[in-house]
């Protein structure tokens, strides 16, 4: 079995399998009108296939590629999307990865950005099946002492929190957050907008004057080292600081790691550290889902192998099953190099040279258990939680990313952990749980043994702060850099952020533009987490790059 739970075929290719079902319950072949189109279909050699006719192609069902899909077709236009997985959804899936009735996130599982997105926020996916779940406690920081900083929906049960671990701290956070709460929305439309993100930014500098607004610039290029030392005293607070910026792969004394880090906690004040009821797969559905109602189709198990281009302009694609497509706008939820090689020398040269230089975040290995009961953590806030953070003390955080910038493989890791059956029971039997962990590794984690090692120092991290959680283990799935990659091709060297998140590819993503969304090519467009304002799943690359085409569309372009 690959580490996408794909059962390979006898000849080496992944197998679809007869009549996959899709989350949505319909055959996974198609998602809404049209054939059943599978990989590997082959055509007699030299047959003509007459090219098929839309208004727009879709090189990817990630939630991206399907934001950009939906507002082409809320517009009216006849849209197809190619996906060349046997499932819709990229790296928002849920499979079966260790037991049968345990269900676990492929990739990725937490989304307060998804509960927070603009995107979403139009489109009623609620009819669609998706149910977000919250845990009583969004995100908890164990440390050695059996405590932990924990934050929660609640800001004064948070302050208070913090405050037991050091009188003051949650105070000064409960003070420093309410400024920016009192002005979510204005917040939400800078950060969660499209490029360039001038409409939430002028509300926002409305909204907090001048003086506020010369603070949140400084608080845009300063360190989360620095924003802690300003905040807290105490170091069981800087750590909990710290564990939410080591979600993306900027260190906590690096400029621009403050917003990084603050913005996720308080978008847990504003909308929860949520996931779909069921897994994953509960949002990627509700798009999908979305998308059939209005007269969109998804082909999955469908590669684009080529994308077409006729004096400059895109003309259509090609597919893997022999289709030719012909269509004025092709929108790629795919990485920069990807796209590239999709469309070969037609990119004019300097273009192509400017994006080559985009650069990928750090490796990863991922890790999913099926347990025999809760994770044991010594913390009691850790148990109710979503997301946990193991890693103990400041300086035990930091020196986990010093480390693996380094080229050195942490006995110590610091990880993502995520236990979703703690508030969502029906991911595991009755009784039963799931977990799993993520962390980022040096290019010397790589093969199978040493992801298993790795795996290893994962296991004894846990065990440090939940004793016994090694006898709850029933089975484990595996996920090395290379795996991921294998399983979605986006996750480019087991990169999950789709690109690194350093300042300067933070705001200019993929590259300075003004349309960063935009090609030489007319008609093809970036709308990937590649794009601004980057990953963490809320569709709005993908929906900015769908209105950029639309408003072409409308001036001839």
């Amino acid at each position: 079995m690959s580490p996408d739970g794909v059962v390979p075929g006898a000849d080496g290719a992944e197998s679809v399998g007869p009549e996959p079902v899709g989350p949505d319950g319909v055959v996974a072949g198609s998602v809404g009108p049209g054939p059943v189109v599978s990989e590997g279909t082959r055509r007699p050699l030299g047959e003509r296939i007459p090219p098929d006719r839309v208004d727009a192609v879709v090189v990817g069902s990630g939630p991206n590629g399907l934001a950009a899909a939906i507002r082409l077709a809320r517009a009216g236009r006849d849209v197809v999307v190619f996906e060349t997985q046997p499932r819709v959804g990229g790296a928002v899936v849920s499979q079966e990865l260790t037991l049968p009735g345990f269900v676990s996130d492929t990739f990725s599982a937490v989304y307060p950005a998804g509960a927070a997105s603009p995107v979403f926020a139009r489109l009623p996916l609620d009819r669609h099946g998706l149910e977000w779940v919250q845990p009583e406690v969004a995100m908890a920081h164990p440390m050695p002492d059996g405590r932990a900083g924990a934050l929660y929906r609640d800001l004064e049960r948070t302050a208070a929190s913090l405050d037991e671990l050091h009188p003051g701290d949650g105070t000064a956070w409960a003070g420093w957050a309410r400024r920016y709460l009192d002005v979510f929305p204005s917040l939400r439309a800078t950060v969660l907008g499209g490029f360039p993100p001038a409409v939430g930014g002028l509300r926002l500098a409305a909204s907090l004057g001048v003086e506020g607004t010369l603070e949140f610039a400084r608080l845009l290029l300063t360190s989360a080292e620095q924003l802690a030392d300003d905040l807290f005293e105490g170091e069981h607070a800087k750590a909990w600081l710290y564990g939410s910026v080591l979600h993306g792969d900027v260190a906590a004394e690096e400029s621009g790691s403050a917003i990084a880090g603050a913005y996720l906690q308080l978008l847990g004040h504003a909308v929860g550290w949520p996931s779909p009821r069921g897994g994953a797969s509960g949002l990627s559905g509700a798009l999908a889902g979305y998308l059939a109602s209005l007269g969109g189709r998804v082909r999955l198990g469908t590669r684009v192998e080529r994308i077409v281009t006729a004096r400059g302009r895109v003309a259509g694609v090609l597919t893997s099953d022999g289709h030719r497509w012909r269509a004025p706008v092709v929108i790629c939820d795919t990485g920069p190099h990807a796209m590239l090689g999709l469309v070969g020398e037609a990119m004019p040269t300097r273009y192509r040279d400017r994006l080559a230089r985009f650069r990928h975040g750090p490796r990863t290995v991922k890790v999913d258990w099926a347990l025999d009961g809760p994770t044991p953590w010594t913390a009691p806030p850790a148990r109710a939680a979503g997301t946990v953070h193991v890693g103990g003390e400041a300086a035990a955080v930091t020196a986990q990313t010093t480390a693996v910038r380094r080229g050195v493989i942490p006995e110590r890791p610091f990880l993502l952990f995520g236990q979703q059956s703690v508030a969502d029971p029906s991911r595991a039997p009755a009784g039963k749980h799931t977990a799993w962990a993520y962390t980022r590794v040096p290019a010397a984690v790589a093969g199978e043994e040493a992801v298993a090692a790795h795996a290893g120092r994962m296991t004894d991290q846990v065990e440090r702060f939940a004793p016994g959680f090694r006898d709850r283990i029933l089975a484990r799935a595996l996920q090395g850099p290379a795996d991921l990659e294998r399983a979605n091709e986006n996750l480019v060297g087991g990169d999950v952020g789709g690109g690194t998140y350093r300042l300067d590819q933070t705001v200019f993503r993929p590259l300075p533009a003004l349309v960063p969304y935009a090609t030489p090519i007319h008609g093809l467009w970036l709308g990937s987490a590649s794009t601004f304002p980057g990953g963490a799943v809320h569709g709005v690359p993908g929906w900015s790059a769908a209105g950029y085409a639309l408003a072409a569309s409308r001036i001839g372009r």
